[in-house]
Formats: C-alpha cells, structure tokens, sequence
C-alpha cells in the first residue's frame, strides 16, 4: 500500500471523509499543495477552498470537499485534514449557500455604511465561505 493515500477529514463535529486516493490537491494559505504517496511528513494551515481528492476505485473518480480553514498534515502516506468546518459537494445545500452569501453581501454593505472594519471581515469570511461552498457543488 506503499502507493496509496489514506486521507480523513475531521471537523469539531466529527468524521466528514475517510477513503484512499492517489492524490490530494488543497490550498493553503501560501498556495497550493499536492500530496502524493511517500509525501516528506508536512503540517500546513488550510485556507477556504475546496480540497480536491483522487480516489484509488477509477481514474476519473474525485471527490470535492469544501473545507473552512483548518490544517494538513501528512504523515506515512495519511493526510488528516482537521478543518473548522468541511462538506462534500453531494451534501452541500445548495439554496442554503446561497442564502448565507446572500446574507454576506448585505452585512458587507452594511460594515461598509458604518465604517465597521471588524464586522466587514467576519462578513467578508463569511461570503468566502458561502462561495467555496457553491462552487464544490457544482462539481456534483
């Protein structure tokens, strides 16, 4: 199993992903990284992104994560994702994310009015997410 990842995505709310793959592409707060199998032991900070993940079942099955920060760490051919929050693009809802971008502008909008620095960014973050998460569904 020397050429196989076993990668786990983990969230304060527990399990969110457990599969082998071939290959994980994620961002990080530098860019982006890919780990392949006999990666060198590596810790690094995630950014809001998608993680993408090439299964070991076919070559053309990847699946999609939506991940809220977090870290990456690889170590003996398993990268563990721990991750503020994470979803895989099929059970993202859809109208949901829309709504909390939505919601985002709006409170942008309004940090803007008032010159509210700290209120833009926790809704700039917010809009961030809401966009990641759309974008990983459409990948369904």
């Amino acid at each position: 199993m020397d050429n196989v990842l076993t990668v786990n995505v983990m969230t304060p709310d527990g399990l969110v992903y457990d599969h082998r793959a071939r290959i994980v592409v994620a961002r990080t707060t530098d860019g982006e990284i890919g780990i392949l199998p006999k990666h060198a032991p590596i810790i690094v900070p995630l950014a809001i992104d998608e993680v993408r993940i090439k299964r070991t079942d076919a070559d053309t099955h990847v699946d999609w994560i939506a991940v809220n920060g977090g870290i990456l760490e690889v170590r003996d051919n398993i990268v563990s994702i721990i991750a503020d929050s994470a979803e895989r693009e099929r059970d993202i809802d859809v109208s949901r994310a829309e709504r909390a971008k939505q919601r985002a502008e709006k409170m942008i909008q309004e940090a803007r009015q008032n010159d509210n620095i700290d209120e833009f960014k926790r809704a700039n973050v917010a809009l961030h997410r809401a966009i990641n998460r759309i974008n990983v569904a459409k990948h369904t």
